[in-house]
């Protein structure tokens, strides 16, 4: 019998994995597909190299820092080109730089006059009384020009999604805590800032991926879990023993374990589940997952005449395209692609354009191309494309999720030994799920060590 086994080999489970294993716990994942990562996958292909799902991560060392240095990556970590700090907003038909500072604030064309104004009453609007849409949270803080341009492409962007259905609480949590706080968003950052000084140098975040690409780090960490990682194991079943501990069956082997960790998406986790707790399993299958189609594009440098100098292209769903933005992948990142080429990769799809999932491969490059062509200035075709459609990409933190989660746990608690872990719940960034995997670990390995009759109700 296994101690601990974590079923599913993304970077939360295979996080979560490695965190128990430096704790002395016995551990095993089982892995349904080939390799391991989920969707951290890259591809070298023709002279490219290709993050077919997440291509970055925001870096500020803890867990994440505590993983990538203890399982060898140091030396493929690299950051960001300093142009990542431009980030290009679509408007009228053109690309505007968004503000970073008080004085390009100030100059932008990006909010009119009255917006700007607007903003400045920020810290004399109210807390929020009950839970609102990321959409009636920015604007009722920062007015409506605000949420179109540049809450908005930012919601897309991280979560295609929509801001009129995420609940602030969930998706925009550190922001909204700013308001929970000081009343007001700009006093809270200020407030934040001077604490931060005050209690000596704090690490700045920073923009990191790796030089074989994201891949590296779910590859790294099973690569140092020593054959602890089975793949093809897709698990078909889990039932708890009725002497304590849990059999968990594949479509090729069964295993027993003491405590098991749920490190797969909500859908997959209601199908298991739902056979123990219906309720639990409706819960699970709620959280809505729309699909997103990552298309990779490559050009020679010379039909390419924007010069690319920045993170990439945010498009607000007001400025009317399909698309919803474009990263110069090749700026971003040394070895993306050779020096006589350059590699774009734009998202299409999300919660406001789910039927992406039935539109041909050629069909998505045509409607990148039809918007983003313009924009870039791109002449002719590319000589490399690559599309990948997620037809569930990114679980979507909407209106109530707080509250299903607390229901979940609740549900949780009444099986005793089963844990959960994954981006579906306590944030989606890949340094979120090595955060919480750490987070989890300890508080396994805390209730392990404490006296029989002293432990109290084991949740996620």
């Amino acid at each position: 019998m296994s101690d601990i086994i974590v079923i599913g080999g993304g970077i939360s489970g295979l996080a979560t994995a490695w965190f128990l294993k430096s704790r002395g716990r016995d551990v095993r994942v089982l892995e349904a597909g080939a390799e391991p990562g989920g969707c951290l996958k890259t591809i070298s292909d023709n002279g490219f190299l290709v993050d077919t799902g997440p291509t970055s991560t925001l870096f500020k060392e803890g867990a994440l820092g505590e993983l990538i240095r203890n399982v060898g990556l140091s030396d493929d970590l690299i950051e960001a080109n300093k142009v990542a700090r431009n980030r290009y907003i679509v408007k009228n038909g053109k690309l505007v730089p968004l503000p970073m500072g008080p004085g390009a604030f100030l100059g932008t064309s990006l909010f009119s006059g009255k917006a700007k104004l607007r903003m400045f009453l920020e810290p004399f609007k109210g807390r929020a009384t009950e839970e609102e849409t990321v959409a009636q949270f920015v604007t009722r803080r920062l007015g409506p020009e605000f949420l179109d341009w540049a809450i908005d492409p930012f919601v897309s962007g991280v979560y295609a999604g929509d801001p009129d259905k995420l609940s602030a609480w969930a998706a925009t949590a550190k922001v909204y805590a700013l308001e929970a706080e000081s009343g007001s968003l700009f006093i809270g950052a200020l407030a934040r800032a001077f604490r931060g000084k005050a209690s000596g140098p704090q690490p700045r975040g920073k923009l990191i991926s790796f030089l074989p690409g994201m891949q590296a780090l779910p590859a790294g960490v099973a690569e140092d879990l020593h054959g602890l990682v089975t793949l093809d194991a897709e698990v078909v079943e889990v039932e708890p023993r009725a002497n304590g501990g849990w059999t968990v069956r594949t479509d090729q082997q069964e295993y027993e374990a003491s405590e098991i960790v749920l490190s797969t998406p909500a859908y997959h986790a209601a199908r298991l589940l739902a056979p123990l707790d219906s309720d639990l399993g409706r819960e699970l299958q709620s959280i809505r997952y729309p699909p997103v189609a990552s298309i990779a594009l490559g050009f020679r440098r010379d039909q390419v005449a924007d010069p690319l100098n920045g993170f990439g292209i945010l498009i607000p769903s007001k400025a009317g395209y399909v698309t919803l933005g474009a990263l110069f992948s090749s700026t971003l990142f040394p070895g993306r692609s050779s020096n006589d080429d350059v590699l774009l990769t734009a998202f299409i799809g999300g919660a406001r354009n789910e039927e992406i999932a039935d539109q041909r491969d050629e069909e998505l490059v045509g409607q990148v191309l039809a918007d983003i062509g313009p924009l870039l200035k791109i002449r002719g075709e590319p000589h490399y494309q690559r599309v990948t459609v997620w037809p569930r990409a990114i679980p979507q933190y909407e209106m109530g999720h707080l509250e299903r989660v607390s229901r979940i746990d609740a549900a949780l608690a009444t099986l005793p030994g089963l844990h959960v872990r994954a981006n579906w719940r306590d944030g989606i960034s890949v340094s979120d799920c090595a955060e919480n995997a750490r987070a989890l670990a300890e508080k396994i390995a805390n209730a392990k060590s404490e006296p029989r009759g002293t432990r109290g109700t084991r949740g996620p």
